[in-house]
């Protein structure tokens, strides 16, 4: 009986605590490493995210870009075309206030020939005497021609 218990070799119960054990170490490595490989893919995932939305926000941006250039030149087209017309209205009326004026200055430069010819003197006939019967007077306004005939008597 005294050889049973004194056994010299590997204890079976010692060897099943040190499986055990060595068990327990192997799973915390693995879940370390299985926590290690998560957050390693989790920052992974992040970067991937970050990349796409920086993509999006960069076509986006340029989208923004070019739309707001395409307004910025239909603005400008079409204060150009206003700007145009307004040039061209106002030098339809330039034109016109100078026809105008120029009709007006050729009618009174006509109603002044018209009353001149009225008192010339025919070449050859005595119709008008120069010595103080008849005297005209001629003032011009700046708008309107007048005369203003005297006829004195002696």
């Amino acid at each position: 009986m005294g050889s049973q218990c004194c056994k010299f070799g590997p204890d079976e119960d010692a060897l099943e605590r040190e499986r055990q054990r060595k068990l327990l170490l192997a799973q915390l490595c693995h879940k370390k490493r299985v926590k290690a490989a998560g957050q390693i893919q989790a920052w992974w995932r992040g970067v991937l995210v970050r990349r796409t939305l920086l993509v999006a926000a960069l076509r986006a941006w340029m989208i923004q870009c070019w739309w707001r250039t395409l307004v910025q030149r239909r603005i400008r087209q079409r204060q150009q075309a206003l700007l145009r017309t307004y040039v061209i209205q106002e030098q339809a009326a330039v034109k016109l206030q100078a026809c105008i004026r120029m009709w007006q200055c050729r009618q009174r430069y006509c109603q002044m020939c018209n009353a001149l010819c009225l008192f010339q003197v025919p070449e050859g006939s005595l119709a008008f005497q120069t010595d103080g019967f008849l005297q005209v007077q001629c003032a011009i306004p700046s708008k309107h021609p007048e005369f203003h005939i005297e006829i004195l008597s002696i």
